[in-house]
């Protein structure tokens, strides 16, 4: 029950960051059409012949491409906490985690905790934490 719920809201996170990426595109495009219908000269009617018909030539700009890039991953700070516990042999503490890390102990002891939950880690005595 509880992964299925995780499951939504990931699916719900990707869904809003889609559509927060739909609406910028829209903005650029309209801006683009804005221009391109200012670049746009009407031409005059011919007063001799009234059965003609003016044809509107719209201007197509080419896009430039973007280079694809690869995407650098973010190193969160439970990465950071995983990859001390799983660098050492004989596991670590919490007070060894907050020097090597820098972070304050409620940080270091939530992001235990949060691990110790997804059975990322165990203790083996108290207060000593191993991957698994």
């Amino acid at each position: 029950m509880g992964q299925l719920k995780k499951d939504i809201q990931f699916v719900i996170r990707n869904l809003k960051t889609l559509t927060k990426k739909t609406e910028v595109m829209a903005r650029k495009l309209d801006r683009l059409e804005k221009t391109a219908e200012k670049n746009v000269k009407p031409k005059a009617k011919p007063k001799a012949k009234p059965k003609a018909k003016a044809k509107v030539k719209t201007v197509k700009r080419a896009v430039p491409k973007k280079a694809v890039g690869k995407k650098t991953k973010k190193v969160t700070a439970t990465d950071k906490v995983l990859a001390i516990i799983n660098k050492s042999k004989n596991g670590v503490n919490t007070a060894t985690l907050k020097q090597k890390t820098g972070f304050n102990e409620i940080k270091v002891r939530n992001i235990v905790f949060r691990l110790k939950n997804q059975k990322r880690i165990t203790s083996k005595p108290k207060g000593i934490y191993v991957k698994m």
